[in-house]
């Protein structure tokens, strides 16, 4: 299983840059086969580009920091 501190210092890392645009993240869970879900708020939760900052900048961060992670999902 993933450590979920690693997880949570990794989206600590993205969320200025999400707050600078009105946006935040919440860590949401992380599965058994290593799935992180995650919850955009804000303005990225309404967002047409969202997909493009989930996958792009959160998804990225998260791997870099912990390899092992397969893929971010919103829920």
């Amino acid at each position: 299983m993933l450590d979920r501190t690693k997880i949570q210092e990794a989206i600590e890392r993205v969320r200025p840059f999400l707050k600078r645009d009105g946006g935040d993240v919440e860590l949401v869970d992380v599965t058994e086969d290593n799935v992180v879900k995650v919850k955009l708020k804000g303005a990225c939760g309404s967002c047409p580009m969202s997909i493009m900052t989930l996958k792009g900048g959160i998804e990225a961060e998260l791997k870099k920091s912990v390899p092992e992670v397969k893929s971010v999902e919103a829920v």
